[in-house]
């Protein structure tokens, strides 16, 4: 209708809520493993398996444990895909068993896919250049383009499913995850689908990954003690530790979750980004990208920074972000928020970099339907630079109400990506 000589387009708000969720991580390869080894405080870090280290600073990771592709995938799947491949299609298929979602009763063309990975099939990558530079014979792969493509996930879900909705993959660097979700929960909002699968997956333990990494010295090489290595807010910290995995939510349409009797975890309610514009790799030190990403999220959800319980912090563990994620902390939510809980889950299970948030909003959403939140461990001596009145949950899991919990994620090129979920009231 005309408003001031502008056309303005009112539109229903719908509700969006989590109906299934599926887990592949260094603490546990499905949901309930996952959850019960974070609650309990679990390391995932343990000296790398996948290749020599010898010659490498770094030399644990936090990599997935007893885990077997031939266990879940049919073999055509392993054939055309990379590791990061068939983890998202091994964490979808818990989440699509989980949701209860009957595929043939919805019309194909209403579930889409948005999912989010930093760096792709790098593993099928450089296994192929290894071999070309040792023989400088060009006998590649007819499979090296499919595997190593970043939207290949996404596009072997909606292969396997059938899922004929919009199919495509989000890459902001660590912040990739969040951004598919915000993706996936933005169309539903519009009415571009009734059902998203969507989360995100890395494989990034490989040499070039782990060596990358070193070079710009951003990872721990406390070596001899690699299970207390991953310290968030520490004084001691010395860098994040690498880990691999992935995490599917599928999120629904809150009356077509209703028409057909789901199971409601929690509903999402607010999302945001924002640039840094600062600088290539590191976090804008005060933190101002990331506190105006919260501020933009919560306002979008209609909460006040008061009235959020829980906040699943970026905090990798490097000596720089995690004083600049806290300086947005004290930005946006004052220098004593009292409700205020901060929990980093990468003291567990390391940073699976573009499968992080996708990881971290599962914990959010558990943390919801148990009323309690997993610890920060291995963090002894809290940086003199974070206030006593910042409330860390540290050494155990603690029981608490948590009716608004949060995630941030942040990615290289200054990229911050916060989601916000909230107890479903009907």
């Amino acid at each position: 209708m005309p408003l001031n000589g502008n056309a303005v387009l009112f539109m229903e708000k719908r509700r969006v809520v989590i109906t299934g969720l599926g887990a592949l991580t260094p603490i546990g390869n499905n949901i309930n493993e996952f959850w019960k080894n974070a609650v309990a405080g679990t390391s995932g870090a343990a000296l790398i398996t996948k290749f020599d280290t010898s010659n490498f600073k770094t030399k644990f990771a936090c990599e997935l444990k007893e885990f077997d592709a031939k266990e879940h995938l049919d073999r055509s799947d392993i054939k055309c895909t990379d590791l990061f491949s068939q983890y998202a299609l091994v964490t979808t298929c818990e989440a699509l068993r989980d949701s209860g979602l009957d595929l043939a009763s919805i019309d194909p063309y209403d579930i889409g896919v948005i999912w989010g990975s930093g760096q792709g099939g790098m593993d099928y990558y450089e296994k192929e250049a290894k071999v070309y530079a040792q023989t400088g014979i060009p006998r590649f792969s007819p499979m090296l383009g499919p595997k190593t493509l970043i939207n290949m996930a996404s596009g072997m879900i909606s292969l396997k499913y059938g899922l004929k909705g919009m199919s495509f993959t989000t890459s902001s660097a660590c912040a990739t995850s969040n951004t598919a979700i915000m993706d996936a929960y933005s169309y539903i909002k519009l009415g571009k689908a009734k059902v998203f699968v969507t989360g995100g997956s890395e494989a990034g333990i490989i040499e070039m990954g782990i060596g990358g990494f070193n070079s710009m010295r951003a990872l721990s090489v406390n070596n001899e003690h690699s299970e207390l290595a991953s310290r968030p807010f520490d004084v001691n910290r010395d860098g994040f530790v690498m880990g691999e995995g992935a995490g599917t939510l599928i999120l629904e349409d809150y009356e077509h979750a209703k028409k057909r009797g789901a199971k409601i975890y929690a509903e999402i309610v607010g999302a945001a980004m924002t640039s840094d514009a600062y600088h290539v790799a590191a976090s804008h030190p005060d933190g101002e990208g990331a506190a105006k990403s919260m501020e933009l999220a919560l306002y979008e959800a209609g909460i006040k920074p008061d009235e959020v319980d829980y906040l699943n912090a970026h905090a990798t563990s490097t000596p720089i972000g995690d004083i600049s994620e806290i300086n947005a902390v004290r930005r946006l939510f004052g220098e004593n928020p009292q409700n205020l809980k901060i929990g980093a889950s990468k003291s567990m299970t390391g940073h699976l970099l573009g499968a992080a948030g996708a990881v971290e909003s599962i914990l959010c959403i558990k943390a919801i339907e148990n009323g309690i939140i997993p610890p920060t461990i291995n963090t002894t001596v809290i940086d003199p630079l974070i206030p006593d009145t910042i409330n860390i949950v540290t050494g155990e899991s603690i029981h608490a109400k948590v009716d608004v919990a949060i995630t941030n994620s942040f990615g290289f090129g200054g990229h911050n990506a916060t989601l916000v979920f909230k107890k479903w009231v009907e």
